[in-house]
């Protein structure tokens, strides 16, 4: 692909003041809302990994990649800039490209993140795609995903401590996959700030159908593809419910198809235009934001789901149990409880690492991993 250094085509929308909570999906924003709230802990695990591993890959990818700028991949830093504008990002983070035949991108680190997409992306998504892709990133940024992922990381990894008993690994696997269930919905979070960046919702949905079937789409068509998503979400019967949760249950992100269904459910409900027209949440307002109310709202999302899935599994269970009335309470009732356990293990967690801290010469850490197992602080 030629090197472009035309204007964009089209005027999108600066939305100034934005805040995150305006694309984070309900299920991602309650348990970010939680996790913000653990501010000492947040410190903590910046200044335990961010000094360590967000060098390390950030060296990596300045020794083996290209950081891109006006000089280096000029087309990739102006859809860049223009992804960022669109979404009032003042700071562009550092973007890199590396080496990669597979369309794929990430958001990395915690103090300084930055964002790396691959040599296929750049080849095979035109402007408004990789503008979409790139989004997408900003939006993982803007959130923090990779900082909270590590936190979660973390808490998870302390469980393993009673995983001995029977009973412990019940408890720690129920967490993990809680744990994954989060990260794919903040990677419906981050479609949706890739949306908001293009403001091209064909442009956003060309781009999942290029992520499920490489680069050329003149042989693909949107409504087929939409209706594979449908295919998907409610055919067959027990047998595929039952690999569906195996196909999903221990991976960080959604299929292809659904990523797209969901998105354009979400410009159904009429959400995107609310937000071209100016109304959203502002940064501003960031510390206000209740702990209950959006645990109440992910609690609301999963009951909503609940009473309009199509897949079989859930329609047995929802004729079995006489309807999804009692799920929200159910859910909002395990957030709590999820919410009250984080906190007690968090006062844990900020007094051990102190502990750490203070034992190493100089006040310094001896830069292991402290416990997060060498785990990659990436959102993709």
């Amino acid at each position: 692909m030629t090197v472009d250094d035309n204007p964009p085509a089209r005027q999108r929308v600066t939305l100034t003041g934005i805040s995150s909570r305006a694309w984070e999906h309900p299920a991602d924003r309650g348990a970010l809302t939680a996790l913000r709230e653990l501010r000492g802990f947040d410190d903590v695990v910046r200044g335990f990994f961010g000094m360590w591993n967000e060098r390390g890959f950030r060296l990596s990818y300045l020794a083996g990649a290209i950081r891109v700028d006006h000089r280096q991949y000029p087309r990739v830093h102006r859809i860049f800039a223009e992804a960022a504008a669109a979404l009032d990002v003042t700071t562009l983070p550092e973007l890199y490209v590396r080496q990669e035949p597979v369309i794929q991108g990430e958001a990395i680190g915690m103090d300084r993140a930055f964002v790396v997409v691959t040599t296929a992306a750049v080849e095979r998504l035109d402007d408004d795609e990789l503008r979409a892709l790139l989004g997408h990133e900003l939006g993982h940024v803007r959130s923090g995903h990779a900082v909270y992922k590590t936190i979660m990381t973390i808490l998870t990894r302390w469980v393993s401590n009673v995983s001995w008993l029977p009973i412990g690994a019940i408890a720690l696997r129920a967490i993990i996959a809680g744990m994954y269930e989060w990260w794919r919905k903040a990677e419906l979070s981050a479609d949706r700030a890739g949306l908001l960046a293009g403001q091209d919702p064909a442009a956003s949905l060309r781009l999942l159908m290029k992520l499920a079937g490489g680069g050329d789409l003149s042989q693909i068509d949107t409504a087929a593809f939409l209706e594979q998503a449908g295919e998907y979400a409610g055919g067959g019967d027990l047998r595929d419910s039952i690999h569906k949760i195996g196909l999903t249950a221990w991976s960080t992100h959604p299929v292809p198809v659904a990523r797209a269904a969901e998105l354009n459910r979400w410009i159904d409900t009429g959400e995107y235009t609310r937000i071209l027209a100016g109304e959203y949440p502002r940064r501003d307002d960031d510390r206000d934001t209740s702990v209950t109310a959006e645990v109440k709202a992910a609690a609301a999302h999963y009951s909503e789901a609940f009473q309009v899935s199509p897949d079989p599994l859930v329609t047995l269970v929802r004729r079995m149990g006489g309807g999804a009335a009692d799920l929200g309470d159910w859910a909002g009732t395990q957030a709590g409880r999820a919410w009250g356990w984080a906190g007690t293990a968090t006062d844990a967690a900020a007094r051990a690492a102190r502990r750490a801290s203070s034992s190493q010469p100089n006040g310094g850490t001896n830069g292991t991993n402290g416990g997060d197992g060498g785990s990659d602080p990436t959102a993709n």
